[in-house]
């Protein structure tokens, strides 16, 4: 008996693949706040220089991974990014890497294909190989089933934010 492994669609971002993790984004964003950044603005435009270099690190704390539409050649169908942070560790995690997902979108005629799970489970896999002891993200509801199929549980959130 021969087994047959599919080819995985998913590989991790390169800086040229900036721009279109940009638009991504953009599509998460729209998606999540009614269209609060409407498209191309300022932000990706100061933004590009800096994902560019994150994405061109191999060995940093930062990754994206991605799938790119079969028939349109550069252009991305869906995206998954997350990071490794460090804090101080506790019961369950003594090392105190934490990942951190926050940016999963896929173009809205691409979705229901599993290219989010795809990419999902390619992150998650590079977080476990760099010692995380556990992955937060926030869901939105749509999003939820996946990430709970995933093994993501929801936790009560005392979270705040102070913008600077």
């Amino acid at each position: 008996m021969v087994t047959v492994r599919r080819m995985s669609l998913v590989r991790r971002a390169v800086p040229e693949d900036a721009a279109e993790v940009l638009r991504l984004r953009q599509v998460m964003i729209d998606a999540l706040w009614s269209g609060e950044g409407g498209g191309p603005t300022q932000w990706h435009t100061e933004s590009l220089p800096t994902l560019r270099a994150r994405l061109a690190e191999a060995d940093g704390d930062f990754a994206a991974f991605v799938v790119e539409w079969p028939d349109r050649p550069g252009t991305l169908a869906a995206l998954v990014a997350g990071t490794l942070d460090y804090r101080i560790g506790k019961a369950g995690n003594p090392h105190g890497r934490v990942g951190q997902v926050f940016s999963v979108a896929t173009d809205p005629d691409a979705r229901r294909r599993g290219y989010a799970r795809a990419c999902m489970e390619e992150l998650l896999a590079w977080l476990r190989a760099r010692g995380a002891g556990h992955v937060l993200l926030n869901a939105s509801p749509d999003a939820e089933p996946l990430y709970a199929s995933l093994g993501f549980t929801r936790d009560p959130d005392p979270s705040m934010r102070l913008l600077l």
